[in-house]
């Protein structure tokens, strides 16, 4: 949804979002997609249609990292762009010419119109959901009606790509807030904590009692996926990402991180804040998209993370960075948690699922902590 902003403003986020994709482009991003075919080792005799996708909010974060991973792949893309100002936005940019010149066309399609979604998606084999509602009200970012509108949202993507004909595969960016928020119980002493994986769901009443908007949009959303796309012709996969970070994510992903935070010292409490950094974020998608053809056995739910957050330190630094009142590390401080990293959080994060898929040489471990840097 488009946010009226002053030229100037417009014109230092343009500069923010070429400076966070500098680094992709010293490997080659945002050329011609017969480079990038002939680098990623494409499919000989692989017809141009059968590489072509669709990635909605294609101008994000985590929607322009995916966009460059799918170029290096080989793909053709599609950016469903929702406003003039994304397109604008684009063009100022300067990463690549003309509409198909370097493997990147453009479509404006709005994630409430159906018809819209369908003229996006038609020719395309795949469909990448990274798009989210923000409302740009509140420190929050996030409000109770955009939870609503954004499972609407999701149901209307997955719809669409039911109805055209062409699409066969659907990736649907969620996030980690749809597994980690449930009720609270007593706290008995065990030998080993309570596993996260990509079998638990977020408590949709709980998100409500305790206004966690962002965390039941993102769990409302991703069931209405499931349950718009069970029984039809269509394979979905979600990803659920931790908060998303890597370079740029201060000013390119501000407003979705502060209102991920909201509930912050409670998740780290319990060993459930995590960072993902945006390129791994991207090679998940692909990776998980191109495991899902033919017999492939991607399928369900993967969670992404690549790090726990275990120091108050650390957690100071991204309220720092994110321009939120820093409140230390005693507001985290509880019985049996410990700043050293060696704490007892009741619970442990598993991506296990997702490194499988990725390397058999990654596994599923309750994370050693290293130094993390957010710029």
């Amino acid at each position: 949804m488009g946010v009226l902003r002053s030229t100037q403003s417009m014109e230092a986020e343009v500069e923010e979002m070429r400076a966070a994709l500098a680094p992709l482009g010293r490997h080659g991003a945002w050329r011609s997609g017969a480079a990038a075919k002939r680098e990623a080792g494409a499919e000989e005799g692989a017809a141009p249609e059968a590489r072509t996708v669709c990635v909605t909010g294609g101008i994000s974060f985590v929607g322009l990292a995916v966009v460059d991973r799918l170029l290096r792949h080989g793909y053709a893309v599609r950016l469903a762009l929702e406003t003039q100002e994304d397109l604008d936005k684009l063009r100022e940019m300067e990463m690549f010419g003309e509409n198909g010149r370097d493997g990147v066309w453009t479509v404006m399609a709005n994630v409430m119109d159906p018809e819209s979604l369908n003229q996006a998606f038609n020719g395309c084999v795949g469909v990448f959901h990274t798009s989210s509602l923000i409302d740009p009200g509140g420190i929050s970012g996030y409000t109770k009606h955009m939870a609503i509108l954004e499972a609407r949202a999701a149901e209307q993507v997955v719809e669409a790509c039911v109805r055209t004909e062409s699409v066969r595969k659907c990736v649907f960016t969620s996030s980690l807030l749809a597994c980690v928020w449930r009720q609270s119980y007593p706290h008995h002493r065990r030998r080993f904590p309570t596993i996260i994986d990509e079998s638990c769901w977020s408590d949709e009443s709980f998100c409500r009692d305790n206004k966690l908007w962002f965390a039941l949009g993102k769990t409302m959303a991703e069931k209405a996926a499931w349950r718009a796309a069970r029984g039809r012709d269509l394979k979905l996969v979600t990803i659920c990402p931790a908060l998303v970070t890597g370079p740029g994510f201060r000013r390119r992903n501000s407003t979705p991180s502060i209102a991920y935070l909201k509930g912050a010292h409670a998740m780290l409490a319990e060993g459930l804040l995590a960072t993902a950094d945006v390129e791994r974020v991207a090679e998940a998608h692909v990776r998980v998209y191109e495991a899902m053809s033919g017999g492939g056995a991607a399928g369900g739910r993967y969670i992404c993370y690549d790090h726990v957050v275990r120091r108050g330190e650390e957690f100071a630094e991204l309220q720092r960075q994110l321009g939120l009142p820093i409140t230390g590390v005693a507001a985290v401080s509880r019985p049996g948690y410990s700043d050293d990293g060696d704490g007892d959080g009741r619970f442990a994060l598993c991506n296990g699922k997702l490194a499988r898929l990725v390397s058999s040489r990654r596994r599923c471990t309750y994370d050693v902590y290293y130094p993390a840097s957010y710029d």
